[in-house]
């Protein structure tokens, strides 16, 4: 497959929401409930710079990955979480690959040591896929997530950068 990386942009917005409000209306793979709005993500895109970026291929959206604040706090200024999205069509085509490849690199050359994945304990493929890229599985916290009427798992992964 053919695609390219680059930084996200305030146009991607409504793309990045109909894929990410895919995943929170339909999946366990993000706790949330709340769908995200074209201008969040905008703002989140024009807050995090070169720490927001897309794949695409033929001009349609293919997944994204951006990075932000762990917690609050001067002390954890070098630690970061992150969220990897794909389109089903992306998904072992190493897209994501790329997309964290690059995220990972833009954080490194930020300052940023750490790099945290909180996955549902229901997405083995996300588990996979970040073992895979040299995370490593730091805490598994029970029930603590809740949503289609049942408590779930988070699993914290951990790389440093």
């Amino acid at each position: 497959m053919q695609f390219s990386v680059r930084q996200a942009c305030a146009a991607d917005a409504a793309s990045i929401a109909e894929l990410w409000n895919g995943f929170i209306r339909d999946t366990a793979v993000t706790f949330t409930t709340l769908e995200k709005t074209e201008d969040g993500i905008a703002a989140d895109i024009a807050a995090r710079g070169p720490c927001f970026v897309v794949a695409e291929a033929d001009g349609a959206l293919l997944g994204f990955a951006t990075c932000f604040a762990f917690r609050g706090g001067p002390g954890y200024a070098h630690t970061k979480e992150h969220s990897v999205m794909l389109a089903e069509p992306a998904r072992g085509q190493g897209v994501g690959r790329a997309l964290m490849d690059t995220l990972m690199a833009v954080a490194k050359s930020e300052g940023c040591h750490s790099m945290f994945a909180g996955v549902s304990g229901e997405n083995n493929e996300g588990v996979a896929f970040h073992k895979a890229i040299g995370f490593t599985e730091v805490a598994r916290l029970p029930q603590v997530g809740r949503k289609f009427d049942r408590w779930m798992d988070l699993v914290l992964m951990q790389k440093f950068l």
